[in-house]
């Protein structure tokens, strides 16, 4: 009786799905602005297949080798040294420095790829003394660095990149006391010498200048090909072609410490979003000193800025899903409405106030499945934006007592916040247009590898886009063993002294 009543009984109505919500200021829902950031950044990412992979490895090997000629010609670097690779080149916002010096690149016109990489000229990690940085001549977050921190050997390496302060402006003195140093016999006699950024730019820009036209004359089969070498204020930029792939490099040289600068102690003792997900360790393991000053009068060939890279690495594995793939597409739209004209505001302005959200807001809203979240915090971070152009205030997430946009000036800011408003009053135009560009760079990148057709080695692809019998038949040998012993490991063998005559091993087996 009762399974009768049961199936006679009225069913309960299914359930209606929620409507999305939308959004205010624009009309648009955020469910479709949630899809477009999706899309957005899955083609940001781009297709990484082994042959792209491929020529990554060999464009960063190209660099490390380039860079270790310079060590070995100059033997200035350190021998040892600890490069930090960062993914995106600096005009992505991967570092605090003064945008109007960066250059103008744009991903599938110019690059498919772009890294930055910090070279420490100075590794001043194996001291037991605290790090001190000379600050008294300087707005927050920067510094002079006193070459008492180093020791004589150091010194006399570094002379052509010091500078004796004397009171006076660089233009007003003396040439030939540029680039010396009074006395290397008393510690004294060191105080008033300083480490000069500008020098070390333009040292590091000559070096490098000269590593590469050293590798352009002796070409090898399978090395990529500088293609473009350029300097953009303190950068170093070098686009390599590395069989279909174009890999843009930043090259930086920087000041390396290990452990913890002074005045940046009170950010240890705040509350963050990475508590209990990454140690203490980690998060300070190490800070930098980068050739860049302040953009409020300060002086190129004495400030130094800090920055904080090692922890900022370390912090991005905490952040929850949805608000990094917010921040991503709210970077790719800014990046083209803040390109021309360069008004002192960054991506990393950007970055900045996405490690504050996280702070500010609870995991749960920021990690929420919801499939609004993604739109809801894009917009949050505009509408933070806006507030803080428009206040000209963006504390430094590791000094909060550097206010970032202090150098605006009231055009500038207005200029900034009318396009941000012009963004935010249609997000989803902007998206679309955002799209448009990566699927145009992605169509350029796939055209750039249908060309090389599967034959052309990384870096050298054949002269005039003409294919050798030779080479057509072992690309051909290879491709009939793959597919016929999928699954398995093939390498091929060749004698560069005989070409014509290759050998195969399938797993361990010779042929």
């Amino acid at each position: 009786m009762d399974s009768l009543m049961s199936a006679v009984a009225p069913r309960s109505p299914a359930p209606v799905k929620r409507p999305s919500e939308v959004d205010f200021r624009s009309g648009a829902t955020l469910e479709q602005l949630s899809a477009q950031v999706s899309e957005l950044v899955l083609l940001e990412q781009g297709e990484f297949g082994d042959q792209t992979a491929l020529e990554v490895h060999t464009a960063k090997d190209f660099i490390f080798n380039m860079l270790g000629l310079v060590q070995k010609v100059d033997q200035r670097l350190p021998v040892a040294n600890e490069y930090l690779l960062l993914s995106g080149g600096a005009r992505e916002g991967v570092l605090d420095l003064n945008p109007e010096d960066l250059g103008d690149y744009a991903k599938g016109a110019d690059f498919d790829l772009d890294f930055t990489l910090l070279v420490p000229a100075l590794k001043l990690h194996d001291r037991n003394q605290p790090v001190t940085l000379d600050m008294r001549h300087s707005p927050p977050c920067h510094s002079w660095l006193s070459l008492r921190l180093c020791d004589s050997n150091t010194l006399a390496r570094w002379s052509i990149c010091c500078q004796e302060e004397d009171g006076l402006p660089p233009e007003e003195e003396d040439e030939e006391g540029k680039g010396s140093i009074p006395s290397l016999g008393s510690p004294q006699s060191l105080d008033g010498c300083y480490f000069s950024p500008a020098l070390v730019t333009d040292w590091f820009w000559g070096v490098v200048s000269e590593a590469v036209e050293e590798l352009r004359r002796s070409p090898q089969r399978g090395i990529p090909v500088p293609d473009r070498l350029e300097r953009n204020g303190p950068l170093t930029t070098i686009i390599l072609q590395a069989g279909s792939s174009r890999v843009l490099y930043d090259l930086l040289p920087v000041v390396s410490f290990r452990g913890w600068p002074a005045v940046a102690q009170g950010w240890l003792t705040a509350n963050h979003f990475w508590d209990g997900k990454i140690t203490e360790e980690e998060a300070i393991s190490g800070f930098y000193l980068l050739p860049c000053c302040s953009p409020l009068g300060g002086r190129p060939d004495r400030e130094w800025r800090l920055a904080f890279s090692r922890s900022e690495v370390q912090l991005k594995k905490c952040i929850p899903f949805p608000v990094a793939q917010a921040f991503q597409a709210a970077k790719a739209v800014l990046s083209r409405i803040l390109a021309r004209p360069r008004t002192g505001l960054s991506p990393y302005h950007l970055r900045t106030l996405l490690f504050w959200a996280c702070d500010r807001l609870p995991a749960t809203y920021l990690s929420c499945p919801d499939p609004d979240t993604q739109a809801r915090l894009l917009l949050g971070l505009l509408d933070d934006l806006a507030h803080c152009i428009l206040g000209k205030n963006c504390p430094n997430y590791f000094l909060p007592q550097c206010n970032m946009l202090e150098h605006l000036s009231d055009s500038q800011a207005l200029l900034v916040a009318r396009k941000l408003a012009h963004v935010r009053s249609d997000p989803s135009e902007h998206l679309r247009a955002a799209l448009d560009q990566a699927r145009q760079a992605g169509q350029l990148k796939k055209e750039a590898t249908a060309s090389t057709n599967g034959h052309g080695s990384p870096g050298h692809p054949p002269a005039n886009g003409i294919i050798s019998p030779s080479e057509d038949k072992l690309a051909q040998r290879l491709q009939q063993l793959v597919t016929e012993n999928p699954g398995k490991s093939i390498s091929v063998f060749l004698n560069p002294d005989d070409v014509t005559r290759p050998h195969f091993r399938i797993d361990d087996k010779f042929y």
